[in-house]
């Protein structure tokens, strides 16, 4: 919701189905902004399957400790700089290339995670913070495009996108922490797995990969003059 009132100031706010009411408020606040804000980043990053997929890439390969927390944090900062950067104008991308991209760079994780025969260290291994700050460049724009469609309050440009980041950054965390309970408990589970099961989230995060990055990809196709398929 959109609501341009006459003494210039400007009101946005997110409705849905479980909440569909709004009371105006006399004056929006610091605090409005950023607990508006904050929350839209929270549910936005819970929401979005696929930045989630790419966070559980990072997770199943790096495996916890402070090598976690900084490839993490990495990706914070690269998906924090390029949504300032589209927010404010400076970079202008369409958003199907962008989303195609998405679902490559899970793919990417994706063949990391997959068994082979000689596995030779490489970039991903020795820094795998670097990657995850460059892909963060790409996932940023993605989250441009959400932040976009709610818009941003006038004169509390820069407070918006910090509350915004902090809360995509806080469903990030909370994820994470989700997803190692989880694997602490299947560790912890008296059971002998097959070998094979290690194998299965990386196929799994490569096929719907694929399946998005081909579905997406055609998506973009007439919108870049290409033939459409």
């Amino acid at each position: 919701m959109r609501l341009a009132l006459a003494d210039g100031r400007s009101v946005r706010h997110v409705l849905t189905a479980d909440h569909p009411e709004f009371q105006v408020p006399e004056r929006e606040g610091a605090l409005d902004v950023m607990a508006g804000y904050g929350r839209i980043g929270f549910e936005h990053i819970l929401g979005g399957v696929d930045h989630l997929l790419f966070v559980l890439g990072l997770v199943l390969l790096v495996r916890g400790g402070k090598r976690l927390l900084w490839t993490v944090t990495a990706f914070t900062v690269g998906h924090s700089l390029t949504l300032a950067l589209a927010v404010l104008g400076f970079v202008h991308v369409p958003q199907q290339p962008i989303e195609a991209g998405i679902a490559f760079s899970i793919y990417m994780l994706a063949v990391e995670l997959a068994p082979r025969p000689e596995r030779k260290p490489n970039l991903m291994d020795r820094c795998p913070w670097l990657i995850a700050g460059l892909f963060g460049l790409l996932h940023g724009l993605g989250f441009a495009g959400a932040l976009a469609e709610v818009g941003l309050p006038e004169g509390e440009i820069p407070l918006a996108l910090f509350a915004f980041n902090i809360g995509i950054e806080a469903g990030q965390l909370v994820f994470v922490g989700v997803v190692l309970l989880v694997l602490a408990g299947v560790r912890a589970l008296p059971v002998r797995w097959p070998g094979l099961v290690a194998h299965v989230p990386g196929y799994a995060l490569g096929t719907v990969a694929a399946f998005w990055f081909f579905q997406r990809l055609a998506a973009s196709l007439p919108g870049l003059g290409w033939p459409g398929l």
